[in-house]
């Protein structure tokens, strides 16, 4: 895959996650005990052999610069190729008109590229998915552009906020539709295509000297009489986190160990930043079940059904309960939580009792006292 050149899009961040992206980017949202959004899709672009990726940076960057450092824990900390992260780009058109922008102001970059072809992913569709087949795919079908799609059930989660497929039998797209499910289709466009880097070149250049910036609406669907545009249907575990409620059911469903086997180790290895901390310790009085405990935790009380990040504290007696506590997070005594989401460093002093449902679970900003 030396001929691929992986790309990450971050121009459009996710505003039903609410609280979680006040302070930081969708990338950079936590999930799952240790890891942030971004570490997946990288992850699945150096597990394919892509060894040159381009971040296109938006709003709240500096959590991304952060986290993904030069690279080192995928293996892109190079002196040729690695890891590239791109600033946003605004001097083409005041103000932010669609994440085109970032790929027009990034042209240079990808005019001095050499791979032949472009793998462009978002951070928000959760899944372990190597793209080697995909891009076989794409050169078999001789496709302009591949989109790689999922087929979901009607219970899968929140679907306002998607785009779905109706693909014809030998596998071109025929339409894509924006933000319902309808009944026609259950194809959910997870936000990944593959395309020839001088089209894509060509197709930026063209849209937005004609004043068009969004990838998907003038790009791929306002193209899909002239190009040819297939799908590739992905059959894997996804989780979609497009919204606080799909945060916490996808987060959720990491306590059953068949999809935490097949998210975090299946075809590849998912890797994050590393962090050197000491194993968990648990007190005589602590009781833990059905949970995911992070290192560097600390447990005097009962945790059920719950996600703890790294540093977290429980008081004695307190009871945390189909909860998801980020790190370093310190609940005291004789509290109790349940159906809550609690950010980075939040402070629960002694004798609360915080409460949400399965529905709508209660979310605290970073740093808060409570």
């Amino acid at each position: 895959m030396n001929n691929v050149l992986g790309v990450i899009n971050l121009s459009i961040n996710q505003p039903l996650l609410h609280e979680l992206t006040y302070s930081r980017a969708t990338a950079t949202v936590p999930f799952g005990g240790r890891y942030r959004l971004i570490d997946f899709v990288l992850s699945n672009m150096v597990n394919s052999g892509i060894n040159n990726v381009a971040v296109l940076a938006h709003n709240n960057y500096r959590s991304i610069i952060d986290h993904l450092g030069s690279g080192k824990e995928w293996d892109l900390d190079r002196k040729y190729r690695g890891l590239f992260i791109l600033p946003p780009n605004n001097s083409h058109a005041p103000g932010f008109n669609g994440d085109l922008q970032n790929f027009y102001g990034s042209l240079e970059y990808f005019e001095r590229s050499i791979e032949e072809f472009v793998v462009v992913s978002s951070s928000h569709m959760i899944c372990n998915i190597n793209y080697t087949e995909a891009v076989e795919n794409h050169q078999r079908t001789n496709a302009d552009i591949t989109v790689i799609y999922k087929e979901m059930d009607d219970e899968s989660g929140d679907f306002s906020n998607l785009i779905t497929l109706d693909i014809a039998e030998n596998g071109r797209v025929e339409r894509m539709t924006e933000n319902r499910l309808t009944k026609k289709s259950n194809k959910v466009y997870m936000r990944m295509i593959i395309i020839k880097k001088e089209l894509l070149i060509d197709l930026v250049k063209k849209s937005v000297n004609q004043n068009y910036y969004d990838l998907v609406r003038h790009v791929i669907i306002r193209n899909l009489n002239e190009l040819k545009v297939y799908g590739y249907e992905y059959k894997g575990y996804l989780a979609i986190i497009n919204s606080v409620q799909n945060y916490y059911k996808y987060s959720k469903e990491l306590l059953n160990p068949e999809v935490w086997q097949s998210l975090f180790y299946q075809p590849g290895l998912i890797y994050t930043k590393i962090k050197d901390e000491p194993p968990a310790r648990y007190a005589q009085s602590a009781n833990v079940t059905n949970s995911q405990v992070a290192n560097g935790c600390i447990i005097e009380g009962t945790v059920e059904n719950s996600i703890l990040f790294r540093g977290v504290r429980i008081g004695k007696g307190a009871v945390v309960r189909n909860s998801i506590l980020m790190q370093k997070c310190v609940i005291e005594e004789d509290t109790t939580l349940d159906h809550v989401i609690l950010d980075k460093e939040v402070y629960v002093t002694s004798g609360n009792k915080l409460e949400g449902d399965e529905m709508s679970p209660t979310v605290f900003t970073k740093k808060s006292r409570i």
